[in-house]
């Protein structure tokens, strides 16, 4: 026994020196293990030594993919065990599941030691794995030129194809292998071989946007040549945005820039790549430049004239007009004459040419034609129309007089070419339509509205950054009844033509009380719509969240952390998305921004801040005029606009209430004499009394002065020049009542209403919230004021088999409906993170992604057992509780204990 243990003690430390078994197992599946690490770190002698006076097969195909050892070793690139496997007889031709040989996968890993010997053992380079590739193909897709050179001395056939009919040179060409390619192409590949969908290798290169391979096969006499579908290189360029190869192919192929340009009509391709496209062929030269200006002008035009036709196709001419403008618009920026190299396209002075004044000349033809029309459906107007319908068609007829009209049709019918026919054609279409009593303008509202909008893109673009163009605002004020009347009658044409409304207040306030008779829950989709134009997901639930993105912030001083972070935040991520974690807490989701936005709401009215002071009611706010004794108070003004401007931007409430003279402010609506009620009702009715009395035999002796306390001193404040020595009359009474009311509501906190808008502003555009009034804008900002239990009860959803005739259900809704307001707040904020409803009721709740009604679940009971929630998803996982007393315990336990605070558990 003791002989026994000692050899087997020798035979362990013989291996464990020599680092492999002293013997090879006997069966193949053992033995190809024991071997595999050796052949991988090609240990030749080791593995020599093992397979001497072995009977180990060494094409032994294992493992899931039935590969041999000769695979292992040329995949690795271990040269000397890969010789010794081919000495003992392993076939370089042996092909694992997939199909591949050792040949492919030296090939395809580059090994070309590897691949030099395998091919001395007579390795067939033409065989063809199960998706057709060869040795060939792989050095083609890694561009293993070098090897490449080798290899083809022994391939028979250079353009072998794959299952999908692709040869090297089409793979080649595709990943941007130069040296490859032509190499490929000296070795007599076929240039304009199709796969079996027809494409070509130049194809392949335009598909992935290889500019020099396509170039190179350009240059060698390849066909610009369509797929079976008919699709191009030029389509494939221009739908991934690939300018420099678009270059190389109108290059060589110039009747291609005008399919270029006609692709901006096409539905299929993106604009922001067209786009692309376009900024690369710009700069190129100044020919080229001009000749797009002029090309899409030229189509513009087209296109517009067909526009206002009423044959055509609505939705997609208008469409296709208004894309062709938006690219015009962004190349003009683009050039050396765009308003940001400080010239301007309205003048023709010596810094630019006249040309470039014709590049939007044609445009501004489509914008006349649209006083023809006026002519044609004033003149055709159905005799049935309402006596304001004819009032308005009367105006709309001294728009322009005949002479002009007739000066206009000329030159329009001059530049429109072959489209004036159709055009006579569809002023007929207008008479039949008015004869068959049809409504004229409502047929062409829309059309002319598309046009109009063109126009003002037009007239944008020769302005800097933020102007209306003058020419612009002098068309709107001369069509001011044509176009309220299409405001009228469909007043969503704002938000879909008339954007120059929106981005400027001039032209806003002349239509701002059409605007307002609409419906509130209509503004409001507008409202979002418009103000989320440029970031349709702005929220954090569906993209990833970046580590510096994310708002940290102390509970324990939540204003000045928040502060802080915030202003040091970028504005354009916080309107993509919010996301907060407080300091030491591991929640964060949308409960926890619903928190964050409600506590700091209620911050920022602290008084301990001086930045608000509570109204005479004592449930609202307004600025504190002496907010000064705080030396950061206007910074923090300009916090607190950020903050509501952000909680409305991303629909949140917040937990505060402002006094309605402030929702004024923001707005940019003036106050009167009544809003002086909400910070003293006593002056308010004195103000009240002047106006309501003859005052001139009263000798109040008034004067347009006031005096006003200033930190405890009486300071005399003229309320105009002069204002001191000016008695107060029965002709100026309300002059002065006025000038109180401002000097008192807004002279007096002007510095902090100004540093609210500013941060407000950076969310909020101020003609956008004008779409509201003081009333509407507390509902947007605030929510509800109170809570109805039976609306929240009607709009709650049961899950985990709950529903709403379960006896613990019932019970909850009892108990519910026996809270108080504040009771009820705390549940609400317990579940949702938000104590306030939005406006609409419960059925508007928000979670973590969009919409989501408040929820019940079912959650197993157990003695004492709190009921907990996922604010992000609104959902309360209440316990089966045995009694209804006992349900109704745990919840205001709940609520007064666990309402805040968020943890992962």
């Amino acid at each position: 026994m003791m002989e026994r243990a000692m050899e087997q003690l020798n035979r362990l430390t013989r291996s464990l020196r020599r680092a492999r078994t002293v013997e090879l197992p006997e069966d193949n599946e053992t033995a190809v293990y024991t071997l595999m690490p050796m052949v991988m770190a090609d240990q030749h002698r080791s593995v020599s030594e093992l397979l001497t006076n072995s009977k180990f097969d060494v094409n032994y195909a294992f493992g899931r993919v039935k590969r041999s050892l000769l695979h292992i070793a040329a995949n690795c690139g271990s040269v000397e065990c890969l010789i010794l496997l081919l000495k003992k007889g392993a076939n370089p031709n042996y092909q694992d599941i997939s199909g591949c040989t050792p040949l492919h996968l030296a090939a395809r890993n580059g090994q070309k030691k590897c691949m030099g010997k395998l091919l001395e053992y007579s390795a067939d380079v033409n065989i063809c794995n199960n998706e057709g590739l060869t040795a060939i193909h792989w050095l083609a897709v890694n561009g293993r030129t070098e090897l490449l050179h080798d290899l083809l001395q022994h391939v028979s056939n250079v353009d072998v194809e794959d299952a999908m009919g692709q040869t090297a040179l089409h793979v080649a060409c595709q990943n941007g292998h130069k040296t490859t390619v032509l190499c490929l192409l000296d070795s007599g590949a076929d240039i304009n071989r199709p796969n079996v969908s027809g494409a070509t290798p130049l194809y392949f290169a335009c598909s992935h946007g290889q500019r020099d391979t396509a170039q190179i096969l350009i240059s060698r006499g390849a066909k610009y040549l369509p797929d079976n579908n008919g699709v191009t290189p030029l389509d494939l360029c221009v739908q991934g945005g690939y300018g420099e190869t678009c270059e190389i192919l109108i290059q060589h192929h110039p009747r291609l820039f005008q399919t270029l340009i006609q692709m901006t009509q096409s539905e299929d391709i993106k604009e922001n790549m067209l786009r692309k496209v376009l900024e690369h062929l710009c700069p190129q030269n100044e020919n080229q430049y001009q000749k797009i200006l002029t090309s899409l002008a030229e189509v513009a035009t087209t296109n517009g004239h067909k526009l206002l036709s009423i044959s055509s196709n609505y939705e997609a001419q208008m469409k296709s007009l208004l894309k062709i403008v938006r690219l015009f618009c962004h190349v003009f920026r683009l050039g050396p004459s765009s308003p940001s190299n400080g010239n301007d396209m309205a003048y023709n002075g010596n810094k630019t040419p006249r040309s470039q004044v014709f590049k939007v000349r044609k445009l501004y033809d489509v914008i006349r034609k649209i006083e023809v029309k006026e002519l044609n459906f004033t003149k055709h107007a159905n005799i049935n129309q309402t006596s304001l319908e004819k009032e308005r068609a009367q105006e709309q007829r001294a728009v322009v007089n005949a002479q002009t009209l007739d000066t206009v049709r000329k030159e329009v019918l001059e530049n429109q070419c072959a489209s004036s026919e159709k055009e006579e054609d569809s002023e007929d279409q207008i008479q039949d339509a008015s004869s068959d009593g049809l409504d004229v303008i409502s047929m062409t509202a829309n059309r002319l509205s598309a046009v109009i909008q063109a126009f003002y893109m037009c007239c944008s673009c020769q302005m800097p950054q933020g102007m209306t163009s003058p020419r612009f605002i002098e068309f709107v004020c001369r069509h001011d009844d044509v176009l309220k009347c299409f405001v009228t009658r469909n007043p969503i044409i704002i938000f879909d033509h008339f954007h120059f409304l929106l981005e400027c207040p001039e032209l806003m306030s002349r239509f701002m009380h059409i605007i307002k008779a609409q419906p509130f829950k209509d503004r409001c989709e507008w409202f979002y719509e418009h103000l989320h134009a440029n970031h349709p997901d702005s929220d954090m639930v569906h993209r990833p969240v970046n580590e510096n993105d994310i708002l940290l912030v102390h509970r324990d001083s939540i204003f000045q952390s928040s502060c802080e972070v915030v202003s040091k935040a970028s504005y354009e991520k916080l309107k993509q998305g919010v996301a907060v974690r407080f300091h030491g807490e591991e929640g964060m989701g949308q409960g926890v921004v619903r928190e964050w936005f409600d506590i700091l709401s209620s911050e920022i009215i602290n008084p301990d801040y001086a930045l608000f002071t509570q109204s005479a009611d004592g449930t609202t706010f307004q600025p504190n005029s002496n907010s000064s004794v705080n030396p950061d108070h206007l910074n923090y003004f300009r916090f607190a606009g950020q903050i509501l401007g952000l909680a409305l931007y991303h629909r949140q409430l917040v937990n505060i209430y402002f006094t309605r003279s402030f929702y004024k402010h923001i707005l940019g609506i003036p106050v009167n004499y009544q809003d002086v009620a909400s910070i003293d009702p006593e002056y308010a009715k004195n103000l009240q009394w002047i106006l309501d009395n003859d005052i001139s035999d009263l000798g109040l002796e008034l004067t347009f002065s006031v005096e006003t306390d200033v930190f405890g001193a009486m300071e005399e404040v003229p309320l105009k020049p002069g204002g001191i020595s000016i008695l107060v009359t029965q002709e100026n009474k309300a002059e002065y009542v006025q000038l109180v009311t401002e000097l008192r509501m807004t002279r007096a906190i002007q510095p902090q209403i100004n540093a609210f808008l500013q941060g407000f502003h950076l969310f909020i555009p101020a003609s956008l919230v004008q779409l509201f009034d003081e009333y509407e804008l507390e509902l947007l900002l605030s929510g509800m004021p109170e809570i109805d239990v039976t609306d929240w009860q009607h709009n709650t959803e049961y899950t985990s088999g709950y529903d709403k005739e379960e006896p613990v259900i019932k019970w909850f809704w009892e108990v519910v409906k026996e809270f108080t307001q504040e009771e009820c707040v705390l549940l609400l904020q317990f579940v949702t993170g938000s104590s306030r409803v939005p406006h609409g009721g419960f059925a508007y709740l928000m979670g973590g992604s969009g919409l989501q009604k408040f929820t019940i679940a079912a959650v197993p009971y157990t003695s004492n057992l709190l009921p907990t929630s996922s604010t992000c998803i609104n959902m309360l996982k209440l316990p089966e509780y045995p009694s209804k007393e006992n349900l109704k315990d745990r919840i205001l336990v709940a609520l007064h204990c666990g309402s805040y605070g968020y943890t992962m558990a």
